[in-house]
């Protein structure tokens, strides 16, 4: 079978020829039909980390074409959330993985679904704790993550969303449910979140952004507040950080990624999600946002397209 690796993405020809893999105990084989792109990806291509495992991809959709799994049957449509080999035409994954796609889901579609939707979910309710009514900051608000976790608090717990985005993207944000769009750009989203919140601050805060945003980030939690660091795109070390502003509101500070999360926290979440989550994407209460939509075999091209920063939306390999 066609297989991309982090060695031959770049080349003319990006593809190399593997073994299909041999299935497991309780293991499925899907047959891919789309890969969705994420920046792990372009860290293991750019930095060549991860190199026990050349072929990166965290998440894909397709059809099982052989099972050992009794609850789930050759032609079962699906989505999966892989620790690597996403960037291939076929995929063996534990069954604990699989995440079960409704018709009313397509392919493309359903290749958004594992790490944004699983991320966002993880970190608003099982890392997060958030409750019904209460106010969540989430700092990049129109990319996948942001997207799926604008309308799993507004769904699950009618949540009062701030996003912060570019002015572009503000509008992508207030479409997807946000109560208020702000523009990091031009607003100090502290002092808008204490004005929004009459002074109260946020309850949680969902954050990618890292070293420059925290200070502003502690100022605009209230009381109790938990600020979920998620990504480093501001940088990773914090200077002169005030103890005793943490230590007079209770804040919790918690760091999590998925992709180095234990496989039975995976299995978990997963489990949650399935019944929780899915039977809003069935009823089509939930939207997926495709961005960018490439070929396989445009894999580097994809890639750049997130280096770039040109992407609203997942960026999708379709096979």
């Amino acid at each position: 079978m066609k297989a991309i690796s982090v060695d031959s993405i770049n080349e003319s020809n990006p593809f190399i020829e593997i073994d299909i893999p041999d299935i497991e105990d309780n293991e499925v084989l899907i047959k891919v039909h789309a890969i969705g792109v994420n920046h792990v990806d372009l860290l293991w291509i750019d930095q060549k980390q991860n190199m026990n495992s050349i072929i990166p991809g965290l998440e894909m959709s397709g059809e099982i074409v052989k099972s050992n799994s009794s609850n789930l049957p050759v032609g079962t449509r699906v989505a999966a959330l892989l620790d690597n080999s996403g960037y291939a035409e076929y995929v063996a994954v534990d069954a604990s993985r699989v995440i079960l796609l409704p018709d009313e889901v397509s392919y493309e579609e359903g290749a958004t679904i594992p790490e944004s939707f699983l991320t966002a979910y993880q970190t608003l309710f099982m890392v997060g704790h958030l409750k019904p009514q209460q106010t969540v900051l989430i700092h990049a608000g129109a990319s996948g993550v942001g997207t799926a976790a604008i309308q799993l608090a507004k769904k699950l717990c009618d949540a009062t969303v701030i996003t912060t985005s570019s002015e572009r993207k503000t509008a992508i944000c207030k479409n997807y449910g946000a109560d208020y769009a702000l523009d990091y750009n031009k607003q100090n989203f502290a002092d808008e979140v204490a004005k929004i919140t009459n002074g109260k601050g946020a309850n949680l805060v969902l954050d990618f952004i890292g070293a420059s945003y925290f200070d502003k980030n502690i100022a605009s939690l209230g009381q109790n507040g938990q600020l979920v660091l998620i990504g480093n795109l501001g940088g990773n070390i914090v200077s002169n950080v005030d103890l005793l502003s943490l230590m007079s509101k209770g804040i919790t500070i918690t760091g999590t990624l998925l992709s180095t999360r234990p496989k039975e926290y995976k299995a978990d979440l997963i489990s949650q999600f399935n019944k929780v989550a899915m039977p809003l994407l069935k009823s089509k209460k939930i939207r997926l946002k495709v961005g960018s939509i490439f070929d396989f075999d445009q894999a580097a091209e994809a890639v750049d397209y997130m280096r770039n920063k040109k992407n609203v939306g997942k960026i999708v390999l379709k096979i």
